[in-house]
Formats: structure tokens, C-alpha cells, sequence
């Protein structure tokens, strides 16, 4: 007979069992959702491999074969390189400032989305669903899809990529920010009300002083991503230092040695950039005087 517990409950022995036959059935799941992982990127390795213009395999080791000549021809020109790097900064100055606008039309629009989605502070709460859905529209949708479009209707240059940028920071911010804000007291928000406060005076007075910094420090960090973003729509025609380092690139031998050029004022604005933001970002969530 099956021995009781003192309150006439399961014995303890009883829930042991139970506990570890959902643990080995949990361990057998995932068992099986590894396998049909591992089999659905080795398929999808192959469909890729069977349709590329050459066998990935018969191309791997001429992987090194374009960075190796884009070297060489630095090296062989590296006289030419001091005015490369200056011919090239205004194109860089154009991506970093592209980036700059598109992070804070970005975070602008998703401040917005994310006090109007998140519970307890929303103007219209029955409209969350829509305006979390709005931002999973944004996030989804990628910039080079909307650069070419907008490339379409606007022409190629730094708007179309300014804007593309903006509408998918917005929705990344936004989803951000109103987790944020789930954390945020509401006590100053309700005294705020109780005093006859309007919604804006509420948001701007009981919620942004204690998620400013938070804010900020995700602008800062898709900032660094907007950088890069900036580069690779340069690519399809948005403009920028991508746009000269395509030009570069297909120009073919005899433009080497200004591509490496492009990848080097490319590669120090993504680190000097990325540590700043660092810095502060460490700032504003350790405290100015955190190590």
C-alpha cells in the first residue's frame, strides 16, 4: 500500500517519480527538437549548396583570396593611402550623420509607441494591442527592404536610408523602452493624476526622470547598429561610405587600395564609436563614479 504523507497527501517518494519522469520527459523533447534542428539546417546547407554558382566546399579554401589581394594592393600603393583616407572622410561623415538622425527620429517615435503600449501608462489603453502590433510591423520589416523602395520613389541618396533606419529603430526602441517602463513606479504617476496632471505632464514629470537613463543607454547602443546600417545600405545606393566602398569593390583590381582604405576609416569609426557609447552607457547604469 502506497505510504501517506502526515497531511494525507502524495508520499514524498511519489512526487520524486513524478519529478523525475517530467524531467526525463523534458530531456526527451528536447532531445528531439535537436535532432529535427540538426536536420533542418543540414538540409538547408545543402539546398543552399546545391543551388550556389559554385560548391561551397570546392570554393573554401580560395576564401582568403579577396582579402589577400585587397592587402597586397594596399600595401603595394600605401603612399596613396593618407589621401584615400581623407578623399573618403566626408563619405564617412555622411554615414555617422545619417545614423545620428535616424537614431533620434527613431527613438523619438518609439518613446512615443512605448508610453502608449505599456500598461498602467497608456492614454488609450484599449489601444495597446494596435500600437504593439504597429511596433512588430516596424521591427519586422528590414531596412534594406524599405531603403529600396523608398530608393524607388525618392532616388538614391542619404534620405532614403535615413528614413528606413528611423522606421525600424522606432519599433526596436519602442519594444525596449516599454519594458523599461513595466519597472517604472506608478505612485508618482497616480499623485500626478490625483492633482488634475494632463497625461503629458504625467509621462513627462512622474515617468522620464526614472527611465531616462535607461533610454538613453539603448539610443546609445542603436546608435552603434545604426552605424553599421548606415554602411550596408550604402550598398543599394543610399548613400554614404557603403555606396564609395561598393564602387570600390566592383571596380575590381586598380581600386583595392581604396577600398582597404574605406575599411579602415569604416572599422575605427565602429570601434571609437562603440567605446564611447560605452563609457557612458556604463555612466548612466553604474553611476558616474562606478569603476
Amino acid at each position: 500500500m502506497t505510504e501517506l504523507s502526515n497531511a494525507g497527501g502524495p508520499a514524498v517518494p511519489d512526487i520524486r517519480a513524478d519529478y523525475m519522469a517530467l524531467t526525463r520527459r523534458r530531456r526527451a523533447y528536447s532531445g528531439v527538437l535537436l535532432i529535427v534542428f540538426v536536420a533542418l539546417m543540414a538540409a538547408g546547407f545543402q539546398v543552399a549548396d546545391d543551388r550556389n554558382a559554385g560548391g561551397f566546399r570546392d570554393g573554401l579554401h580560395n576564401i582568403f583570396a579577396f582579402p589577400a589581394q585587397v592587402i597586397g594592393e594596399a600595401v603595394e600603393k600605401a603612399a596613396l593611402l593618407p589621401g584615400h583616407l581623407v578623399k573618403f572622410f566626408p563619405a564617412l561623415v555622411e554615414t555617422i550623420n545619417i545614423a545620428a538622425v535616424s537614431t533620434l527620429v527613431g527613438a523619438l517615435a518609439g518613446l512615443v509607441l512605448s508610453l502608449l503600449s505599456t500598461r498602467g501608462l497608456a492614454r488609450f489603453p484599449r489601444l495597446i494591442p494596435l500600437f504593439r502590433r504597429i511596433m512588430d510591423v516596424m521591427r519586422a520589416i528590414p531596412e534594406i527592404v524599405i531603403a529600396l523602395v523608398l530608393i524607388f520613389v525618392l532616388g538614391g541618396g542619404p534620405v532614403p536610408a535615413m528614413i528606413a533606419i528611423a522606421f525600424h529603430t522606432g519599433g526596436a526602441l519602442g519594444k525596449l523602452f516599454s519594458e523599461v517602463n513595466e519597472n517604472a513606479d506608478l505612485k508618482p504617476v497616480e499623485g500626478l493624476e490625483s492633482v488634475g496632471a494632463s497625461w503629458i505632464q504625467r509621462m513627462g514629470l512622474g515617468v522620464m526622470p526614472q527611465v531616462a537613463p535607461n533610454y538613453l543607454s539603448y539610443a546609445l547602443l542603436r546608435f552603434e547598429i545604426n552605424i553599421r546600417a548606415s554602411a550596408i545600405l550604402g550598398f543599394v545606393g543610399a548613400g554614404g561610405i557603403g555606396y564609395e566602398l561598393k564602387n570600390a569593390i566592383s571596380w575590381g583590381q586598380g581600386k583595392f587600395d581604396e577600398a582597404a582604405a574605406i575599411f579602415l576609416l569604416l572599422f575605427g569609426a565602429i570601434v571609437f564609436f562603440d567605446q564611447l557609447s560605452s563609457q557612458y552607457r556604463d555612466r548612466l547604469t553604474r553611476g558616474r563614479g562606478a569603476p
